[in-house]
């Protein structure tokens, strides 16, 4: 119980897991699948990411996997094994002290870890959006000294386990758009929805235009620019793991609405269709066979993947650049190398269109595991050694066009 304590603390649930199931295997098997996450739940190196046990789709729960229902995400249902009934035991004596029920320690966060300081004249405020989707809450960060301009928009979908506060952390994202004038708004996943509080990207009714999950968001997209002065041709959609893997979905679900992409650490939309297949699809990549929506014209993306990520293969980050520019031809290929102040070395792979404009951008960073690259250990899952994503994403975002109208069918089917 000891080394499983260790582990845990560590981030590293799985091996705790198989330590615990192996300590009780007298025990019955397991009822159920862990839930596939794309979390980012290790730091950099060769440790593997946490899963957590979930309810499966059923006609009271529709296609999304939840949480086991009364009791919260820690509650044991009939036929859950000795060994998970142990494991979640623990966890629960591993909580924060202050924190509410059923939010277990994050890894490499600081425990007493808080909304950062808001500069003077700036605001972080806590929203919500309701559809007949659902509902979401979301924190949206407004810089000072800009009243009344029309600003740029990034929507940032965080990684499984983390929240608005943390991910605004770990990005350094507020600070840069005080510096550089833009909003930032920051969707948050609820443990109704998921119990690791991950983005579901694995769902087929999560992948579509109008539908579940990415109707929310980009129904939190168009609240914030009704409600604030936003510039329509620069609103962008950026996210880590399974956020990442959402906005590979947004990018290709509204082309129209989403002028470019960021994806750090996730995979290509359709990637998945259900459970077992996500966790191939994490472990090598997706299958030739799957090619996700069908659309024409690029959706300018930008990647960044460490190639020692062993949550979700690196494989992805080619085939999420892949996908967004199917159909496309890119004049020009130009491959760069260097590396970060920290040490972070990376090999970095820009395709440009007629007018030398990057449409396409690799960042490969050699030696990195699955974090947020040039982040802060004031947040969660952050690479710090390594170069600033945040800041290169959005100087790739601001080069890019105005993204093209909305026609049913013509760009996204």
């Amino acid at each position: 119980m000891q080394e499983a304590t260790r582990l845990t603390r560590a981030g590293r649930l799985g091996e705790a897991m198989a330590l615990l199931r192996g300590a009780l295997a007298s025990g019955p098997s397991p009822s159920r699948p862990a839930t596939p996450e794309a979390s980012p739940a290790e730091k950099p190196g060769p440790d593997r990411g946490a899963f957590v046990d979930m309810v499966p789709p059923s006609p009271g729960t529709g296609e999304t996997w939840t949480s086991p229902g009364p009791g919260g995400p820690d509650a044991v249902p009939a036929g859950r094994s000795q060994a998970r009934e142990a494991f979640h035991g623990f966890l629960d004596r591993l909580r924060r002290p202050h924190a509410p029920a059923g939010d277990t320690v994050i890894p490499g966060r600081p425990d007493d870890a808080g909304p950062a300081p808001v500069p003077g004249g700036a605001r972080f405020d806590e929203c919500a959006y309701t559809e007949q989707a659902g509902r979401r809450t979301y924190k949206l960060y407004i810089p000072g000294g800009r009243a009344g301009q029309a600003l740029p928009l990034v929507v940032m979908l965080h990684g499984c386990t983390q929240s608005p506060d943390d991910f605004a952390a770990g990005t350094r994202m507020n600070e840069l758009a005080e510096e550089q004038g833009f909003l930032v708004a920051y969707p948050e996943q609820t443990r109704s929805a998921n119990a690791s509080r991950c983005w579901n990207w694995f769902n087929p009714g999560d992948q579509r235009r109008d539908g579940g999950e990415p109707a929310l968001i980009a129904g939190i997209t168009r609240q914030i620019m009704r409600d604030h002065p936003v510039d329509p041709g620069q609103v962008y959609v950026a996210g880590l793991s399974a956020g990442g893997a959402a906005a590979a979905i947004m990018g290709a679900a509204y082309p129209d609405l989403y002028a470019a992409v960021g994806v750090h650490s996730g995979l290509a939309c359709g990637a998945a269709s259900d459970m077992v297949s996500a966790f191939t699809a994490m472990r090598q990549g997706m299958p030739s066979a799957s090619a996700g929506p069908r659309r024409s014209g690029i959706v300018p993306t930008i990647v960044f993947h460490g190639d020692r990520d062993t949550t979700v293969n690196p494989v992805n980050g080619d085939q999420v650049l892949a996908q967004a520019a199917a159909g496309s031809k890119l004049l020009r290929t130009t491959v760069s190398r260097g590396s970060a102040p920290g040490g972070i070395g990376y090999t970095c792979t820009v395709r440009t269109d007629d007018d030398g404009r990057p449409m396409s951008e690799h960042w490969l960073l050699h030696g990195a595991g699955h974090a947020w690259s040039g982040g802060s250990p004031a947040g969660s899952y952050t690479e710090p050694r390594g170069p600033d994503a945040s800041r290169e994403m959005m100087r790739f975002f601001r080069q890019q066009p105005s993204p093209k109208p909305h026609k049913s069918g013509s760009r996204y089917q």
